[in-house]
This record gives C-alpha cells, sequence and structure tokens, in this order.
C-alpha cells in the first residue's frame, strides 16, 4: 500500500513539474515585440570596465596617452588599430575598442549602454534613451578587423553620429 501511495506522489509531482514547466514557458510562446532594450546586468557591467581597463592599460603603457572618454580617443583607437596592437583572433580585446568608441558615443550624444535583443540574439548597444534607435559599437571596428580591413575609427564615429542624430531628442529651439 505504502509503494503505491509513493508511486502515485511521483506521478503527481512529476504533472506538477510539467505543468510548472509550461506555465514558466509561455511568455516563450506570447508574441514578443522586438527589438526589448533592457539594462546592463552586473556580467555586462564588469565586463565593460576590464576592457576598458584593458585599452587604457594599453595606451597608457604602448603609447604613452591615456583615455579621457573625449572624442580625443578615436586617435588613441586608431593607434591601437594602426600599430596592430591586437590581434586580429583576439575578438573580446577588439571589442573592447568598442566598448571605448562606445563611451564616447554615450559622452557626445547623451545615448545610454543597453542591451539590444531581438530574432537575431542579445547585443551590448548605445540607444537614444526610452527608445530602440541603437548603434553597435562594441563590433564597429573587431568585425572589420576580424576580416582584415582597416578602419577609419573618424569616419566609423563620424557615419554611425549622422545616423542616431535624427532621433536624438530636440531640445525647444533647437535648429537642425
Amino acid at each position: 500500500m505504502l509503494l503505491l501511495e509513493l508511486r502515485e506522489w511521483e506521478i503527481a509531482m512529476r504533472i506538477l513539474l510539467v505543468a510548472l514547466t509550461l506555465a514558466l514557458s509561455i511568455p516563450c510562446f506570447s508574441e514578443d515585440k522586438w527589438p526589448q532594450v533592457t539594462d546592463l546586468d552586473w556580467r555586462d557591467l564588469r565586463q565593460h570596465n576590464n576592457q576598458r581597463q584593458y585599452i587604457d592599460e594599453m595606451a597608457t603603457s604602448r603609447l604613452g596617452q591615456s583615455l579621457h572618454k573625449t572624442e580625443s580617443d578615436l586617435n588613441i583607437l586608431q593607434r591601437i588599430v594602426d600599430q596592430k596592437l591586437i590581434e586580429p583572433s583576439d575578438s573580446f580585446n577588439l571589442q573592447a575598442l568598442g566598448v571605448v568608441l562606445g563611451d564616447l558615443f554615450v559622452e557626445r550624444y547623451n545615448l545610454q549602454w543597453k542591451i539590444y535583443q531581438d530574432e537575431e540574439g542579445r547585443s551590448r548597444a548605445t540607444c537614444v534613451p526610452n527608445t530602440s534607435q541603437c548603434l553597435f559599437p562594441v563590433t564597429m571596428l573587431s568585425r572589420r578587423i576580424e576580416v582584415g580591413l582597416h578602419p577609419d575609427v573618424q569616419a566609423i564615429y563620424q557615419e554611425s553620429a549622422e545616423l542616431i542624430k535624427p532621433y536624438l531628442p530636440k531640445l525647444p529651439y533647437q535648429v537642425d
């Protein structure tokens, strides 16, 4: 009799587990609105800090300059690219160049670092506040370098800035 009660309990628990799994997966089947733009989590923030630090230490030790989160950092990034201080196969550290580039968009255009998620996946992006209008600086340089191109950092920055400007908030009495 006790064995029968244990078996019934096991079946009931499995049914409960399946029901709970289905209930938790319902949002996956709903029509999510893409893209979803959310805040960076602690892992992303730590990764950004580590990548910034890597580029700043490289700039200081190899180029005798440090980062300032101003457009003068574009020259530092270009020198790193020109001198090939990061191997094309080193995606993580190439993306660190993009984090520094993204910091410039944040400083100059009041964008925010966010996570941009769509059907293709999850990316770190700099976005216009309260919109899904974003730039993806983390890979702007790395993808070009990985395929053997020699990117013009200043040109990429300027072209990207022109793309995002129409989506920036307009200040009262601002002339375009």
